[in-house]
């Protein structure tokens, strides 16, 4: 027996997960590409930025999570009552998959040429993409945990 708000409880954490580690890993990425550049940037600095982004920055990146998130995760439970096993596996790489979709969908209707800047190159995009896998499988651990302590 599951509880009735296990899938919404593990969603609204998935989201809340891959959001605010996404946040926080864009933020460096062009923090790193600014000292690149030249730019000092002290530990200071960087904790007030990534306060800054994750105020500014979230509520964007959030909504296309959280988007991203309602289909990714119910395909990612098709898939595994399917196989029979693997929730978390599957679960993190439809994430990290519907991550990779969401961007260039998105990249491909901005005006500008992406919108989030650490996408621009690849690690960035692994890196973003392994904040959204961490939220998938935080959403299996929590959509598949017997909460009720019932075994089968």
């Amino acid at each position: 027996m599951t509880n009735r708000w296990q899938p919404l409880v593990a969603y609204v954490a998935a989201v809340l997960d891959a959001t605010l580690l996404g946040s926080i890993v864009q933020t460096q990425f062009n923090l790193a590409a600014l000292s690149a550049l030249g730019a000092e940037i002290s530990f200071t600095t960087r904790l007030a930025t990534t306060g800054h982004d994750l105020l500014g920055f979230t509520p964007l990146y959030g909504s296309l999570i959280a988007i991203m998130m309602l289909g990714a995760m119910p395909a990612a439970s098709v898939v595994t009552r399917w196989l029979g096993s693997g929730a978390w596996l599957i679960h993190a790489l439809a994430a990290a998959l519907g991550l990779w979709v969401t961007l260039w969908i998105v990249d491909t209707l901005a005006p500008m040429p992406t919108l989030i800047a650490a996408t621009r190159s690849l690690e960035g995009t692994l890196a973003m993409m392994a904040t959204a896998a961490l939220g998938g499988w935080g959403y299996a651990i929590l959509a598949y945990f017997d909460w009720d302590g019932a075994s089968g």
